[in-house]
């Protein structure tokens, strides 16, 4: 339920017979948090300084922020309404005029190598090109000067060898369109460096390592393709846009029916960001969804945070999920770092008349039928089932450069309805979704860089070492909910060797059930997160955390044991349907032999894993 303090307009079920929401709701939402962060700008509207946490950029650059991703929502919403939206064009014209000016009091840091303030100019230049008829040319001319000069810092200055070197593609391809100083080559440089990093399945990996998130949709596909609206370049807009059809063609599986996003890597506090590709699709013309499935799709998963308190009573989006939750965060992250999210209002750029805006709704696959979706050149396998709209995410490829303590890479599955434990104090941060050789002395091995093996169809597999002489394969096969993951260890003599689950989470402890080499944790809702041992496993546990996990304060992950390494095979399930572990374990049957692992599930479907 929406809360009431949302100044919403009603529900639209004619139009929008799933969520409600048209054009009005969007453009209402954005007004507000827009309106919600004027108390705390200064008096020249330059710096937007947010109550939270300050990022490691300290306090000015935090401010600074505050006006960029802002100005990013405003741009959408000036644009879309042809500038009749005249208090947001004032405001950010006193804010640009102030920002630029020395004299302010509240000027903006030049642009350096490598600078927050990078990230930000790209945000500025971009909604200055969207707002150009209403903005920019009614700046004094003087301020456009100024803007110029402070954009232009980043004219021979060195990027991060990431998604930020399209920072200075973006913003000096708009400086060129204005007359201002720009390298050509350094607009091209950003532009070739992303064809190292396409991989395939319209996947781009962020920066070269086997970085594979939400990235690749809010930066990677959205910057080249705003670069063109500004360039006009119609040959890589081609290139672009067919990428991106095949791109959304499988993120469409990244959300669950009720809108939740998969929970799954870095910066994941810009929450409804994770939309902007869906609408740069119908803004281009380069999706398969039909505008329908467009508009139902980015309304859910914005509805869905609405309905969960994002944005807070005070119309601020915290730094967290649903709650503040600093974990989910990174040490860049500052007060107004959520406010990437703005990015989810490009929609507003399709007129008012546009079908996405106009058609009625229509179902997504997961609303209709089990979804099995896989992206062989990520590694990333998805399994979504209609009865409980929950979409889980099988990880066998990223690993974000193989940190070995990032809970939000390192895991075996994510999901829509469950978050990893996440917080610097929990021992279980090695526990959910994870198998782990266990020392003597108690000390989990943790998952490291992971060498992806296949992914296609039902099955995902991968390998990784622990770093103590042993090495872990993994095979995982899906149906419908329930995955059988079948793990052959090599070495490891003497450890013994534990997996964890999905970690349930709840603002009260979720009750939980042991049996026979099977365990389970249900929250009152129902929904379930079970794991039983098929082959290899000893017994079985709960454990529990708190203050550990994005999803709620307490937490319960089910575990499986055994006290020596070789081949183990557990079946793993989260369902929002009633579990019963026992009648499950013999339905879904093992045949193990010398060379193969054949399994076969309650449907007759059987999938054979050949021994590593």
């Amino acid at each position: 339920m929406i809360p009431p303090y949302l100044p919403l307009p009603p529900s639209d079920r004619v139009l929008s017979p799933r969520t409600g929401w048209t054009r009005a709701h969007w453009e209402a939402l954005a007004d507000h948090l827009l309106e919600a962060v004027t108390p705390y700008a200064s008096p020249g509207q330059a710096q937007f300084r947010l109550p939270g946490r300050a990022s490691w950029s300290g306090v000015v650059l935090d401010g600074l922020e505050g006006f960029a991703r802002t100005f990013l929502a405003a741009a959408f919403r000036i644009a879309g309404a042809g500038g009749d939206v005249p208090h947001l064009v004032e405001r950010y014209a006193r804010g640009l005029a102030a920002g630029t000016d020395p004299s302010s009091g509240e000027s903006w840091p030049v642009l350096t190598d490598c600078s927050q303030q990078m990230v930000e100019a790209a945000s500025i230049a971009i909604g200055l090109h969207e707002t150009r008829p209403w903005l920019w040319d009614r700046l004094d001319d003087g301020v456009r000067e100024r803007v110029v000069e402070w954009l232009g810092g980043f004219v021979g200055k060195r990027t991060w060898d990431n998604n930020w070197m399209l920072f200075q593609t973006v913003t000096e391809e708009f400086l060129k369109s204005v007359g201002g100083p720009y390298e050509q080559g350094e607009i091209e440089r950003g532009l070739e460096r992303i064809e190292d990093w396409y991989v395939g399945d319209g996947w781009y990996t962020d920066g070269g390592s086997r970085n594979f998130d939400y990235y690749c949709g809010w930066a990677l596909h959205l910057y080249p393709l705003l670069w063109t609206r500004m360039s006009g370049d119609a040959e890589r807009a081609a290139l672009y846009a067919g990428r991106l059809r095949e791109f959304l063609g499988t993120y469409q599986h990244f959300f669950g029916s009720d809108g939740a996003p998969v929970h799954q890597g870095r910066s994941l506090t810009y929450r409804f960001a994770a939309v902007a590709p869906v609408w740069l699709g119908a803004l281009t013309g380069a999706t398969p969804l039909t505008p329908g499935q467009t508009r139902k799709l980015a309304s859910s998963v914005v509805r869905h945070f609405a309905e969960r308190g994002v944005p807070s009573p005070d119309g601020l989006l915290s730094l967290g999920w649903y709650e503040p939750f600093l974990p989910t965060t990174q040490a860049y992250s500052g007060p107004a770092s959520p406010y990437w999210a703005s990015k989810a209002f490009i929609g507003l750029l399709l007129p008012p008349d546009h079908p996405a805006w106009t058609e009625r709704e229509q179902s997504l696959p997961i609303d209709e039928h089990d979804v099995t979706a896989a992206v062989p050149a990520t590694g990333l396998l998805l399994h979504g089932t209609r009865h409980d709209g929950i979409v889980r995410l099988l990880n066998h490829g990223s690993d974000h450069g193989a940190p070995p303590d990032d809970p939000h890479y390192a895991k075996l599955a994510y999901s829509t309805r469950t978050g990893p434990e996440a917080a610097e104090h929990a021992w279980s941060r090695d526990l959910d979704n994870h198998l782990a050789l266990v020392a003597p002395d108690g000390v989990p091995s943790r998952r490291a860089a992971i060498r992806p093996l296949s992914c296609h169809d039902a099955t995902a597999s991968s390998s990784y070492e622990t770093g103590t002489g042993a090495v872990i394969t993994t095979t995982s096969a899906v149906c419908g909910p329930w995955e059988v993951r079948v793990h052959e260890i090599a070495g490891g003599a003497g450890s013994a060797v534990r997996e964890g689950g999905y970690a349930l989470s709840d603002a009260g402890p979720p009750a939980s059930v042991t049996g026979d080499g099977w365990a389970l944790a249900r929250r009152a809702d129902g929904l379930t997160s079970a794991v039983i041992g098929l082959y290899g496993w000893a017994r079985a546990s709960v454990s529990r955390e708190v203050e550990s996990n994005a999803f709620g304060p307490h937490s319960a992950v089910p575990c499986l044991h055994s006290d020596a390494s070789g081949l183990h095979v557990s079946l793993v399930v989260l369902s929002g349907d009633e579990v019963h572990p026992g009648a499950l374990r013999d339905a879904v049957t093992v045949d193990v032999s010398g060379e193969a692992v054949v399994v076969t599930f309650p449907s007759g479907t059987s999938t054979t894993v050949a021994r590593a």
